[in-house]
C-alpha cells in the first residue's frame, strides 16, 4: 500500500476512534440521567466501537511486519483476521448487548427522566458520528473511483476502510432509531418503546456484523487480485515472442497491498534452460514495474495441455 494510502486509512480509523471514545462517555452520561435503555445501548455500542478501532490500528501495525523464515510471505493478512475479530465482536458484544438490555427494558421498564439531556446528546453524537462517516466515505471513494459502493466494499482489499465506513453507517442508523425510540416513548408514555428500540438497533448491529464477517472470511481466506491486475499480467507475459500461451495466471492477496502471482506459460520447444532463465528474470522485472504490488512471482514453464484449470467461482 502507497504511504499517501495507508496513511489515509489510518487518519479514518484514528479520526473515528476519538469520535467514538467521545460520543460513549456523553451518551453514558445520558443514559445515567434519563435511564435510557436505547442511550445506554448506543454507549456500550460506541465502546465496542472504540475497541473494533483499536484493533485495527492493531492489525495495521502488526501487517507492516517484514517477511521472515516463519512467514516468507510476510505478515500482511494478520490485519484480516483482526478484521474478522471485530466481526465478530460487533455482532457478539455490540448486537448481543443492544438486544439484551432492550428484552430487560421491556420486562421491567423505567420511565425516562428529562429526555431532553437524550436529544442532546444525539445530536451531539450524530454530528460526530456524521463526520467521522464523512471522512471514511470520503477515503473511500477516492479510492474507489469508478465503482458501486457495493462492488468497491466486494473488491476491496484493505477492510480498515470499509469496516469503519460499515461502523459509523450502522452508528448513524443506530442514533436515528434511539432518538425515535425515546421521543416515541415520551410521546405516548411507554418507557417500552425504547426497550424495542434498543433491540431494533442490536437487530442493525447484527446485520452490519454478518456483512462484514462475510467479507472479512473471504479476505481470510485468500481473495485473487482484481481482474484488471490478472488482465495486465497475462498481456504482459503474452507480448513475449518465447511464449506460446499464457496457461493461466493465478493470485492471492498476502496483504492489501501485496501480490503473490503464480503464472503457467508454454515456452518455445527450442528455448534452453540458461535462455527460460534469463526470459523468466526479464519478464519478472518487467511485472514489477508494471504492477508494484506484485510482492512475490512465480513463472512456471508448462506445457499448454498439461495446465490444470479452476472451475468457475461458486455463488456467495
Amino acid at each position: 500500500m502507497s504511504a499517501s494510502k495507508q496513511g489515509g486509512t489510518n487518519f479514518v480509523v484514528i479520526a473515528a476512534l476519538f469520535a467514538n471514545l467521545g460520543i460513549a462517555l456523553a451518551k453514558f452520561v445520558a443514559a445515567a440521567i434519563t435511564g435510557s435503555s436505547a442511550m445506554l445501548t448506543e454507549g456500550f455500542h460506541s465502546v465496542v466501537d472504540s475497541f473494533n478501532q483499536l484493533l485495527l490500528l492493531y492489525g495495521q501495525h502488526r501487517g507492516r511486519r517484514p517477511p521472515d523464515e516463519a512467514h516468507p510471505f510476510g505478515y500482511g493478512r494478520e490485519l484480516y483476521f483482526w478484521s474478522f475479530v471485530v466481526a465478530i465482536l460487533i455482532f457478539g458484544v455490540g448486537a448481543g448487548v443492544s438486544i439484551y438490555e432492550g428484552w430487560v427494558h421491556i420486562l421491567d421498564p423505567e420511565p425516562l427522566h428529562d429526555p431532553l439531556v437524550n436529544y442532546i446528546v444525539l445530536g451531539v453524537s450524530f454530528a460526530l458520528e456524521g463526520g467521522s462517516w464523512f471522512v471514511a466515505m470520503r477515503e473511500f471513494a477516492a479510492a474507489n473511483r469508478g465503482k458501486s459502493w457495493w462492488a468497491a466494499v466486494r473488491k476491496s482489499k484493505d477492510p480498515a476502510g470499509f469496516i469503519v465506513l460499515f461502523e459509523d453507517s450502522a452508528a448513524i442508523a443506530g442514533l436515528i432509531v434511539a432518538g425515535v425510540g425515546v421521543w416515541a416513548s415520551q410521546m405516548w408514555g411507554d418507557p417500552r418503546i425504547d426497550g424495542a428500540a434498543s433491540i431494533v438497533i442490536g437487530l442493525i448491529l447484527g446485520i452490519v456484523a454478518a456483512l462484514l464477517a462475510r467479507e472479512a472470511k473471504g479476505l481470510l481466506i485468500g481473495e485473487g487480485a482484481d481482474p484488471a491486475v490478472v488482465t495486465k499480467v497475462r498481456a504482459i507475459v503474452a507480448a513475449r515472442p518465447e511464449i506460446t500461451a499464457v496457461n493461466h495466471v493465478r493470485t492471492i492477496h498476502t496483504a492489501a497491498d501485496s501480490i503473490f502471482v503464480a503464472i503457467s506459460a508454454d515456452f518455445r520447444d527450442q528455448i534452453t534452460m540458461g535462455e527460460a532463465e534469463t526470459l523468466i528474470e526479464t519478464i519478472e522485472t518487467e511485472l514489477k514495474a508494471a504492477e508494484p504490488m506484485l510482492s512475490s512471482i512465480y513463472i512456471r514453464p508448462e506445457k499448454r495441455e498439461n495446465a490444470a484449470t479452476l472451475p468457475a467461482e461458486p455463488p456467495r
